[in-house]
């Protein structure tokens, strides 16, 4: 590692993004995710009235479900949403767990955390071997109207990027990591609109 590279931040979103949007991952059985991704949106057996995980990070995804190979979490979806709406979820989040300091006292959290429907959680990153990091990965989740909004007024396309976590893993399989490491989707720093 180069010395003029800055360590990276223990929390930090990290995602692909543009202009408008930010890809976010997600798995699912295959039932439900290779309709949406054909179809570019969710389909209406999606359960949109309970608590959706969204990940910006593609290797914490991969850690999730297993490279695609868990029961019910064998297509993995890249889905691209508004950066106005994952902003709004961000602004409007509350973390899911207490902090010390960071909340007036855990009573105060607790109030805050079951009105509000976007939870941030910091979960560690992860290597090509799904070992953690020693920074952080965020977690989204939604619920209520944020779920809904997420599935069918947010999202802008869905991908089926199945085959490429499985081309990623065989290559980490074989020991190959730079190939691997070059076919990862180019993650960078996101800042949330204020």
């Amino acid at each position: 590692m180069s010395e003029n590279v800055p360590p990276v931040p223990r929390q930090q979103i990290r995602a692909v993004h543009t202009d408008t949007t930010v890809t976010v991952y997600q798995a699912y059985a295959p039932r439900l995710g290779l309709p949406a991704a054909r179809d570019g949106r969710f389909p209406a057996a999606w359960k949109r009235d309970r608590m959706t995980w969204i990940k910006p990070s593609f290797l914490w995804m991969m850690y999730r479900c297993g490279w695609g190979t868990k029961p019910d979490q064998e297509t993995v979806l890249a889905v691209e949403i508004t950066r106005e709406g994952f902003d709004h979820a961000i602004r409007n989040a509350c973390l899911s767990h207490y902090v010390r300091g960071l909340h007036p006292d855990e009573a105060t959290w607790k109030r805050r955390l079951r009105a509000t429907e976007a939870r941030i959680q910091w979960d560690p990153e992860r290597d090509l071997h799904l070992s953690p990091l020693p920074h952080r990965s965020l977690q989204l989740g939604l619920s209520g109207t944020l779920s809904h909004a997420y599935a069918d007024e947010w999202t802008v396309a869905i991908r089926d990027v199945t085959p490429l976590a499985h081309d990623i893993h065989a290559l980490v399989r074989t020991g190959d990591l730079t190939t691997a490491r070059s076919l990862l989707p180019e993650e960078r720093p996101y800042t949330p609109a204020p």
